[in-house]
């Protein structure tokens, strides 16, 4: 079997043999019932608590209150979404968000409509970017809350995120931020940009699957999104994940206490990969702002070449990369759509997320193989 090529961060990364380790004992040995009276359940509720605490100094929350665990970034965008809606709805009716979102905001938000709420769905400028006199312009007197994404997941694509929570703060709005691509690779303090709730999933920073965090500010009234028991406050029901929780905890420790070598290790990587494509391939067209991006992703086409068929042909050599996001494999991409690009562009452009494991070796590789794939796509059939 070929040599595995992994370029596919974006979509999910391996779990960190640390995080794995710190995660094993909370299987077998501290399995405990967080909600039991005895010992080994009290141990597991106090490792819980020590884990909340953690989280919301990494991302410089008030309180620990604030962190509410989910099982991953799709139930924290429902959360958050569907629960400050319902319980905000004396207050207004009027959702603002763009349309380059994740499907778990954007199908929240068309389901909310059919409950009578108005959304408004923001365009973007061709680099990506939501400008920030758009969504003032769309702001109304009824607007309860305002969903713009950290960064985008196909194109990483870093929004103006500060501006936007400034405006919502200042126009009396609740500002929730999907940041599922940002953590991770961002130093993200929710306090200093001003954010009121935020949406993480620790698969995407090399954590285990199945687990993430919503963040909420204190005084936010939210309705539960699932009932049942008391756990998290009683806004998210449900026997805790003791090891999920660890494990997205000692991740994002990791990643933070080393985002600015990781930084420079992907964005070395990525322009690496921009120069020698452009050399061995001319003709080649970048989707997206190329400096105001994640540093790991890069989103391309290559004129008159399928992209899945591209894809296939890189699979057979062991690269794995995508053509987007893995949610939304069956269509154009609505979010190169949303760039103004062309039906045939957002079709067949392909995505490289680089990360930790990669290296100089794998852009050589994964290059060579992108131009003989090319030139065999290339040729008259027979």
């Amino acid at each position: 079997m070929n040599k595995i090529v992994y370029v596919d961060h974006s979509a999910t990364t391996c779990i960190k043999k640390e995080v794995l380790d710190e995660m094993l004992p909370y299987f077998n040995e501290f399995y405990g019932n967080p909600s039991s009276m005895y010992e080994l359940g009290i141990k597991s509720r106090e490792k819980i608590e020590e884990c909340r605490a953690k989280i919301c100094n990494l991302i410089g929350a008030k309180e620990k209150e604030e962190i509410y665990f989910t099982s991953g970034g799709s139930e924290s965008d429902n959360m958050i979404i569907k629960g400050i809606a319902y319980a905000n709805r004396n207050k207004g009716n009027h959702i603002i968000t763009t349309k380059i979102e994740h499907k778990a905001v954007l199908n929240t938000c068309k389901e909310l409509e059919k409950d009578g709420f108005e959304v408004t769905y923001l365009d973007v400028e061709q680099n990506g970017l939501v400008n920030i006199n758009d969504v003032r312009k769309a702001v109304k007197k009824d607007t309860i809350l305002i969903s713009v994404m950290f960064a985008n997941n196909e194109v990483g694509i870093i929004e103006p995120i500060k501006e936007i929570a400034s405006l919502a703060r200042f126009k009396g709005i609740y500002f929730h931020t999907d940041a599922v691509q940002a953590i991770g690779n961002i130093k993200i303090n929710v306090s200093d940009l001003g954010i009121d709730a935020m949406s993480v999933s620790a698969h995407k920073f090399y954590g285990p699957k199945g687990i993430g965090v919503a963040y909420i500010r204190k005084g936010i009234n939210f309705t539960p999104l699932i009932n049942g028991g008391s756990q998290e406050n009683s806004k998210r029901a449900g026997t805790e994940n003791v090891p999920g929780i660890v494990g997205i905890t000692k991740a994002m420790e990791i990643a933070f206490s080393n985002l600015e070598n990781y930084n420079l290790k992907l964005l070395n990587l990525r322009n690496n990969f921009i120069d020698k494509i452009k050399e061995k391939i001319p003709e080649v067209i970048f989707n997206g702002d190329l400096e105001n991006r994640l540093s790991g992703n890069i989103n391309f086409y290559i004129p008159n070449i399928n992209g899945k068929n591209l894809l296939t042909l890189l699979n057979m050599e062991g690269i794995c990369a995508s053509s987007g996001s893995a949610c939304n494999l069956a269509e154009p991409s609505y979010v190169l759509k949303a760039l103004g690009k062309s039906n045939e562009i957002a079709s067949n452009s392909i995505r490289l997320t680089f990360g930790d494991e990669n290296t100089e070796a794998d852009v050589e590789f994964i290059i060579d193989k992108i131009v003989v794939a090319v030139n065999k796509l290339k040729e008259p059939v027979k």
